[in-house]
């Protein structure tokens, strides 16, 4: 019998680019990506590194609402 995914919540992560105006960049707009954390063992908003498109580099992608 498996486990049930109720606890489980999808949140979405904003791009923290310190430099929007780089030159170098792919795309206009702002990077997001969608994910899922567990709302009983992480209540806090979380952060996470991970590739943006926006300024070619690792950054650290914040939770929005």
């Amino acid at each position: 019998m498996g486990k049930s995914k109720g606890a489980r919540i999808t949140i979405t992560l904003e791009c923290g680019c310190p430099n929007l105006s780089n030159p170098e960049k792919r795309s206009n707009g702002i990077f997001r990506y969608t994910s899922s954390k567990n709302r009983r063992n992480t209540p806090g908003r979380i952060e996470l590194k991970k590739f943006c498109r926006q300024c070619n580099c690792h950054t650290i992608f914040k939770e929005i609402k």
